[in-house]
């Protein structure tokens, strides 16, 4: 059973949807909203206590070059891209691969593999802190980018390839077979045929994991200890005084922060719906 379409609905409540959906968006960009004012706002109001108000004075170009210029913030911009691009690159290659594989072979071993695949997903991952910190240190990897590109790598395939088998398993078989008898060995067939094909999927998924890694929090509190290897999000808190903590700098620093990551959708927005709905219809 599927939802009644918005235009069916009964005249009241049609008015009363129209009227919640300004609200309901207002409520939800309203911490973002305060974030963007107060990264503008001088110190000066933030003494006497002005938080929610409009600025009376404008301090953007000194906030956000504060925020460049009072900690390594370029440095941790720079580790953010190191890790965050092997990233995706490793996890798309890689799933890409075994999507091909779960979807294409039938092997014995396919549906548990698939299974467990599936089942890593659901996975806690605060479970797996202790573990993952405890093997990085034995590995002589703590505190490294290599650590953290390794961790993104390996926890983000899994969920790849589920991603890229479901959508390489609605391709039809006969352009398979028929490059087969065509003369085509398997990688030709992987790289010729399959690839084109989910090339909208991988875009969507190259968004997808690039906002994973690029906003991790987590782990990158977890693996990283100091400025060295420390990304964007860990590279924020610095901005946090000793005694004091200057709430306009820390909100330019996580507007710095949150800007690749709304660039890059808004880039590859086209690319992103095509891949969400690839394969939704036939004909």
């Amino acid at each position: 059973m599927f939802p009644m379409p918005v235009a069916k609905w009964k005249p009241v409540n049609r008015a009363l949807y129209k009227l919640s959906l300004p609200v309901a968006l207002v409520i939800w960009l309203l911490p973002l909203i305060a974030v963007m004012v107060t990264s503008i706002r001088s110190s000066d109001e933030l003494v006497e206590g002005n938080y929610w108000g409009w600025p009376r004075h404008f301090s953007l170009i000194a906030n956000y070059s504060d925020a460049l210029t009072t900690s390594p913030m370029l440095h941790y911009l720079w580790n953010s891209v190191l890790i965050t691009v092997p990233s995706v690159i490793g996890s798309i290659v890689l799933a890409s691969m075994a999507g091909f594989a779960l979807a294409i072979y039938n092997f014995r071993g396919n549906t548990a593999l698939f299974a467990t695949f599936v089942a890593g997903n659901f996975v806690p991952i605060q479970i797996l802190m202790i573990p993952v910190r405890d093997l990085s240190l034995q590995l002589g990897i703590f505190n490294t980018v290599g650590a953290l590109i390794l961790f993104h790598i390996s926890f983000q395939t899994g969920f790849c390839a589920l991603f890229l088998r479901n959508f390489i398993k609605q391709l039809p078989f006969e352009l398979v077979e028929a490059a087969r008898i065509e003369g085509a060995n398997e990688w030709t067939v992987f790289f010729r045929i399959v690839l084109p094909l989910i090339r909208p999927a991988l875009a969507a998924l190259a968004i997808l994991v690039f906002t994973f890694v690029w906003n991790d929090y987590f782990w990158a509190l977890c693996l990283t200890q100091g400025d060295e290897a420390a990304p964007i999000t860990v590279g924020v808190a610095a901005l946090k005084g000793q005694w004091v903590t200057a709430w306009n700098l820390v909100s330019a620093g996580s507007i710095l922060a949150a800007l690749p990551s709304v660039i890059m959708f808004f880039a590859m927005q086209r690319h992103f719906v095509a891949g969400l709905t690839f394969g939704a219809t036939k004909g």
